[in-house]
């Protein structure tokens, strides 16, 4: 892993600030394009394998507004089955849902055997949006690091595999692809005041962010930090990242078929199958 890819200081901690915003940046197009489909053929395999062991993944992705997670997740899910995943946007609470304990809308949306949940934003509103905006009180988002911990664990207790992303760019790109977005007609809609007022409290959310890794990246369930001021190295990393996740333990090897099953249908479709 190149130096600073991780953004991990000495002492294990990630900050931002050491993360490598220029690193392994991909040559040209064709070089992404041939890297993106070998870690999406694999990706594909990996699900698969997920699907026919009755196993379970939720992938979390935070970061800047328009860092990138939107295009990453496609990415992501380009390949694979429909079946088994299902893509979570977590915005505001709904009416049924306020008043409720936080994580009460998060613990619907897990997966189900074999499938894998995504989410676009996530339980860690609590402790990044809610708190800097003031819509938790010091006492309520510090609790929520013991709480999330908690929740994670029982996951993975139960089974669960669980990856989470916050993907980093620097606040010059952010403009940048601000403008993008205000000067594109198709893009446009993707641009909201609470965008903008979120980046006058950058230096707020970079605090918030890196108590968050502090508090809540564990050995069951680490961040990852990726730089993202580059789109094609930042997709390509998120899918490196997922990938070797969801394949720490697991053989990926095409399940067993039943030889007699295969045998018979060679014979009805007249075609020579080696078993």
């Amino acid at each position: 892993m190149p130096k600073g890819e991780n953004g991990l200081t000495k002492n294990g901690k990630i900050r931002l600030s050491k993360l490598d915003m220029d690193a392994a940046r991909l040559a040209d197009k064709e070089a992404y394009e041939k890297r993106l489909k070998t870690l999406q053929t694999e990706l594909l395999h990996v699900q698969q394998t997920y699907w026919h062991e009755k196993r379970r993944a939720v992938i979390v992705f935070e970061g800047w507004d328009a860092g990138g997670k939107g295009g990453a997740i496609r990415r992501l899910t380009e390949p694979l089955d429909p079946r088994g995943f299902h893509v979570w946007p977590i915005s505001a609470p709904r009416p049924d849902e306020q008043g409720r304990h936080y994580l009460y809308r998060f613990w619907k949306r897990l997966p189900t055997p074999g499938g894998i949940a995504i989410f676009d934003r996530s339980w860690y509103g609590r402790v990044l949006v809610e708190r800097v905006e003031g819509f938790a009180d010091k006492e309520q988002w510090k609790r929520a690091y013991g709480e999330i911990r908690d929740f994670e664990k029982m996951l993975t207790d139960d089974g669960a595999r669980i990856i989470k992303l916050f993907l980093h760019i620097t606040p010059d790109e952010q403009l940048k692809r601000f403008q993008e977005r205000l000067t594109n007609p198709y893009k446009r809609w993707k641009l909201t005041a609470e965008d903008l007022r979120n980046r006058e409290k950058w230096d707020d959310y970079e605090e918030a962010v890196e108590d968050m890794f502090d508090e809540t990246s564990r050995e069951n369930a680490p961040w990852h930090a990726v730089a993202g001021n580059a789109k094609w190295y930042a997709r390509t990393r998120v899918l490196e990242i997922v990938t070797e996740a969801l394949k720490k333990g697991v053989n990926v090897a095409p399940p067993p078929v039943d030889k007699d099953m295969v045998k018979a249908a060679a014979e009805v479709l007249g075609v020579t199958v080696e078993v």
